[in-house]
């Protein structure tokens, strides 16, 4: 179980809160449906949604997340209950329904949304009161994208998730492939060019320092994990916190910090809140050598601290 307690704070004393992970019924998915985007920058896509007569089940949420990956989220009602292998086998079907899928997002969210599906990395999220150690160890022998997060209720208005494993991430099925091996079709969009494309193309300067930012952004914390997708890394908790973008001549990092909060904008540093770009986040940063690096720190922990963010 997990060991995370909770206390208020009150003239100087401490006062534990009894945390309630009794079993996680239908009110509290509807609460976790109902407020996606805050608790996991996910959008809300369908709650206990058919996957037809001959599959014959019910996937408990679906949603979009802020990479443009599709999301299955499955709930753990009781110890018994294998919610990893449920989840899996509506995975399968999922990628074996993207049409389906597609025509549900362009619905729920518009054309534009359903054209921007990334495929590469869709995710099986799994929340529970607890999970054991051999459902940790299980995930991390299978080659998919699971995540399992504990939840406790403290009274009526306190709501704690925990990522209990760091989450599994396999290599993107592109990430070995040289840039002749890249089908021009399986690019995003044309003229862009992927994140394995360009990782193939840095000079050895930009490859090294790319491996000391990367570096450092994993050693903030046990939590961090990092997901490669079609144009960019990310880097995340619950949520994204950083993304990092490769350029002929500079890695650039996006942000999860509010750029307004900064009396005067950092160096290499802008505001891209109203500006398209890859990745998430409204803060740029511009990395291209060790200087800006440097620099650069403050900024990256304070988003991994999530000091001041962004809204989704």
């Amino acid at each position: 179980m997990s060991e995370i307690s909770l206390f208020r704070l009150s003239d100087g004393k401490a006062t534990m809160l009894q945390g309630d992970a009794s079993g996680l019924e239908r009110p509290l998915q509807t609460l976790i449906e109902s407020n996606l985007t805050n608790l996991l920058r996910i959008r809300f896509l369908a709650s206990e949604y058919s996957t037809g007569k001959t599959h014959g089940g019910r996937i408990d949420t679906l949603g979009l997340d802020e990479n443009a990956c599709p999301v299955i989220l499955e709930y753990k009602r009781s110890v018994s209950e294998n919610v990893i292998n449920q989840g899996l086998y509506y995975l399968d079907w999922l990628m074996d329904h993207q049409a389906e899928f597609q025509l549900l997002v362009a619905k729920k969210l518009g054309e534009a949304a359903a054209a921007s599906i990334d495929w590469s990395a869709p995710r099986l999220v799994c929340i529970a009161a607890d999970f054991t150690k051999f459902d940790a160890h299980a995930v991390q022998q299978i080659d998919r994208n699971i995540e399992l997060i504990r939840y406790r209720l403290f009274g009526e208005d306190l709501l704690l998730l925990e990522q209990a494993n760091g989450g599994s991430n396999p290599t993107p099925k592109t990430i070995n492939k040289s840039v002749s091996e890249v089908s021009p079709a399986n690019r995003p969009r044309s003229g862009d060019k992927s994140y394995a494309e360009w990782l193939h193309e840095l000079s050895p300067h930009l490859r090294e320092l790319l491996t000391t930012v990367e570096d450092f952004i994993a050693s903030l914390g046990d939590d961090v994990e990092r997901k490669e997708l079609k144009l960019y890394a990310a880097f995340k908790r619950l949520k994204n916190f950083a993304t990092v973008v490769l350029q002929k001549n500079r890695i650039v990092l996006y942000l999860h910090l509010d750029p307004e909060q900064f009396a005067v904008m950092p160096a290499n540093c802008r505001n891209v809140s109203n500006s398209g770009h890859w990745g998430t986040g409204d803060l740029e940063v511009s990395v291209s050598n060790g200087d800006d690096f440097e620099n650069a720190k403050s900024l990256i922990l304070q988003a991994y601290e999530g000091r001041v963010t962004t809204p989704f």
